[in-house]
């Protein structure tokens, strides 16, 4: 991908043309209503952007996994009325994204005007990226804006082969989390630092890989750590491990070696008969697990460990928890890393990029969301753009 090729529409004159902009609208519902509209919330300046500009904006984005055609469980209309809302002007809303309803909604919109088409995922076409379901969507529009990061690992109609039909710009979403992925892994301030958790190793390995070639230090947390434990001989007790992956763990370590990274595994850890809340816990050293217990996080000599590498570094990738942050008190490494981490970039000495599922999970859990450089809410797109990969619906946008 030559990520230098992606244009933007900033200078492009959009008054009176269909934009269409490939939305992510996949946000949680709850009794036809919206639960959390961060994501809508986020997406909204870009929208209101172009409609300013006197634009015919039509917005499409997939929703849940419908299976085989229509399904009211997955229409997206709850999701356009939240989005109304928040936009200059009520959305539009056509009971198809493609066909007479589609046609005609958009044919109604006037210069500044939104309308938001039904999911993408009722027709077979956007999944198998079929060409003529894209040809259907590009007689909709006159230019193309993709602004789903968290879509752009799927080849899918929508975001791969519509690229291909119409002149095709990166949105401002998209290329706020591209400047955020590059500021960390292509052009870093150095020492670099990445803190990866999370359960298991065997659904890691390729951004374990690829950051060892990467950053100075590479702090492992949550399960893994247990993982690399077992590798090196060390009793870890009844705690979460996956022993197949010792080798793996090993190898890791040896690559990490060879380019003078530093990985970076907790010299004590908090301990408990079992997972669940109230259970008895305590702090051992991390060579010394009792048979009967299980590491569920992080101890303090660790977590002062991983706040005086993380003083010493300019730049921050974040992904995974460091414990079992859900039951108290097994977020307290976690957490505690994260506020240094919120404070560091506070004080302007930190650049700190954090993405995936269960890390905005525990940011949020920690209070310090707000006050990273950037987190992304994006999930298989982050780990896979982690790993090295080309995203599809990226490299659609940069053929021209």
């Amino acid at each position: 991908m030559d990520l230098d090729k992606l244009k933007t529409t900033d200078t492009l004159d959009v008054k009176g043309k269909r934009v269409i902009v490939r939305a992510d609208l996949n946000v949680p519902v709850k009794d036809g209503k919206v639960s959390d509209a961060t994501r809508l919330e986020r997406l909204v300046p870009g929208l209101a952007g172009l409609m300013q500009r006197g634009a015919r904006v039509v917005v499409i984005s997939h929703f849940g996994r419908p299976k085989g055609g229509p399904d009211p469980q997955y229409t997206l209309r709850p999701v356009a009325d939240a989005l109304s809302k928040l936009l200059p002007q009520p959305a539009a809303f056509a009971g198809d994204c493609v066909g007479e309803a589609a046609q005609n909604a958009v044919a109604a919109l006037k210069p500044g005007q939104i309308a938001v088409l039904e999911n993408l995922r009722f027709h077979a076409g956007e999944e198998k990226n079929d060409a003529e379901f894209a040809k259907q969507l590009a007689a909709l529009g006159d230019v193309f804006v993709n602004d789903a990061f968290s879509a752009a690992h799927r080849a899918h109609a929508s975001t791969d082969a519509l690229a291909r039909l119409l002149p095709a710009y990166a949105g401002p979403l998209l290329m706020e989390e591209i400047t955020a992925l590059r500021s960390v892994l292509d052009k870093p301030q150095r020492p670099t630092a990445a803190v990866i958790g999370g359960a298991k190793v065997s659904t890691k390995i390729p951004v374990l890989t690829n950051l060892a070639a990467k950053v100075d230090k590479l702090i492992i947390g949550g399960g893994m750590a247990n993982t690399f434990f077992l590798a090196q001989g060390v009793n870890i007790g009844k705690s979460l491990a996956e022993p197949d992956f010792t080798k793996t763990a090993l190898e890791i370590m040896h690559a990490a070696k060879a380019r003078s990274c530093e990985i970076v595994l907790p010299a004590d850890v908090v301990v408990a008969p079992k997972f669940e809340a109230g259970a008895p816990s305590k702090t051992v050293p991390a060579l010394e697990v009792p048979s009967d217990q299980m590491i569920l996080d992080v101890g303090p000599k660790a977590i002062a460990h991983y706040n005086d590498v993380l003083s010493r570094c300019k730049t921050l990738l974040w992904n995974g928890p460091l414990g079992a942050f859900e039951i108290d008190p097994f977020g307290e490494g976690t957490f505690q890393v994260a506020r240094a981490a919120a404070a560091a970039t506070k004080a302007g000495t930190l650049v700190s990029v954090a993405g995936g599922g269960d890390t905005v999970a525990a940011l949020n859990a920690a209070g310090v969301t707000d006050q990273f450089s950037y987190v992304s809410t994006a999930g298989g797109a982050f780990l896979e753009w982690l790993e090295g990969r080309t995203l599809p619906g990226i490299a659609a946008l940069t053929r021209g």
